[in-house]
């Protein structure tokens, strides 16, 4: 099938690399945890060792069959491949770029740094529990805010029982700081 019938890109920019990498502030590192980078790394080795080469058998066998211009499982195998491999860049950078920072090291400090779970209330009573994290380990349902969001920004050096004031969305917001914690050292 002709590339000009079907909307697919040959450029190996990968939108959501571009994305992230905008979201780091120049100068500044990809801060990730240990765990962060452990899952990116697993990730990428079951892309590697699993994925790819049941993709690529695939598509062997496909082309194997002839005729592979209204080939289905050719056509789709392909397109998975790109993806696939498109996946593998993107996390091979990521992981290039990771700066990991083990937030255990402040076990027992009253400061918020990058890693600390950090329980604070809002101007209308309101008490909520974050964990500050990298980039790439962000689940705000989850209550996992990125080290670069105006809240954590607002929050880095701040101890309990202070409060602070940043530049919200919705105007300026006012958050008192209850409880920092970061999780006890791991023995290797």
């Amino acid at each position: 099938m002709n590339k000009a019938f079907v909307k697919e890109s040959d450029g190996d920019e990968d939108e959501d690399a571009a994305a992230l990498a905008l979201a780091i502030p120049p100068g500044s590192k990809n801060y990730i945890t240990p765990a962060g980078y452990q899952r990116i790394k697993d990730e990428l080795l079951e892309l590697i060792d699993v994925a790819r080469p049941e993709v690529v058998r695939i598509v062997h066998w496909a082309a194997s069959n002839g005729d592979r211009s209204e080939n289905g499982d050719y056509i789709y195998g392909k397109r998975r491949l790109r993806e696939i491999d498109r996946r593998i860049r993107f996390l091979t950078k990521r992981m290039d770029l990771a700066a990991v920072v083990d937030p255990s090291v402040h076990h027992g400090s009253d400061q918020i740094f990058f890693g600390a779970t950090v329980t604070y209330s809002d101007q209308h009573g309101t008490t909520r529990s974050i964990t500050i994290v990298g980039i790439d380990e962000l689940d705000p349902l989850n209550g996992k805010i990125s080290w670069v969001a105006p809240v954590a920004r607002a929050m880095t050096k701040a101890r309990e029982g202070d409060v602070i004031t940043f530049q919200a969305p919705h105007g300026v917001d006012e958050l008192e700081i209850l409880e920092v914690s970061y999780p006890a050292p791991q023995d290797d």
